[in-house]
């Protein structure tokens, strides 16, 4: 501790502390530091690296998530944006009723007009249906984008919490020394990687 603050030690600062002055200070462990040390070494690379993949791993789940939601949001303005072309579609409807009303009730000499006019609504009510039925179809890519996005946050968030656990592992064995668990460390993190690969290739 120094005259101005103080430095708190991780378990992974003891134990590489521990095997640069093994010899000097724990004479005990120094008898088998040279597998220790090894061991030591390993692990910290291990975590270095699995740390490493796992932020990269956080950061694609985040963005997937965001994505999910982006999508879902595109989905529903498509929706509503559908919603008003077919209420507009049945406003013309409406409109080509009581033109198709008034042309039969009227004079001869008014029924053409009046068929004009229904017919004019008939071609604008096909035009603002294929308007709806793209937007409607818009909106249903949108939600399969986001229901993929959301499965690849899924996986990610999946895979991060393997790498975290293997980086715990890392820490007990660390601290331990058993090599049992060194190889359960690898094994959790040979699982999230998969899992990670699972969500690169969409499954």
């Amino acid at each position: 501790m120094s005259g101005q603050g103080f430095h708190v030690h991780g378990p992974h600062d003891h134990e590489l502390e521990h095997a640069g002055h093994g010899e000097h200070h724990h004479p005990v462990e120094a008898a088998h530091d040279g597998g220790g040390k090894s061991m030591i070494n390993q692990i910290a690379v291990c975590t270095a690296i699995i740390a490493t993949v796992g932020a990269v791993f956080a950061y694609m789940g985040g963005l997937t998530q965001a994505n999910a939601g982006l999508y879902k949001n595109n989905a529903g303005i498509k929706k509503t944006e559908a919603s008003n072309q077919w209420n507009y579609f049945q406003s013309k409807s409406t409109k080509q009723s009581l033109a198709e009303f008034a042309r039969d009730t009227s004079p001869e000499d008014r029924r053409q007009a009046w068929q004009d006019k229904v017919t004019r609504y008939e071609k604008e009510k096909a035009e603002i249906q294929l308007v709806a039925q793209g937007l409607e179809q818009e909106a249903r890519d949108w939600d399969r984008k986001s229901d993929e996005q959301l499965h690849q946050h899924h996986r990610w968030a999946q895979a991060t919490t393997a790498l975290q656990v293997s980086i715990a592992l890392a820490a007990i064995a660390l601290l331990t020394r058993r090599k049992w668990l060194e190889w359960a460390m690898v094994g959790v993190a040979a699982g999230g990687l998969v899992v990670g690969g699972l969500a690169v290739l969409h499954i």
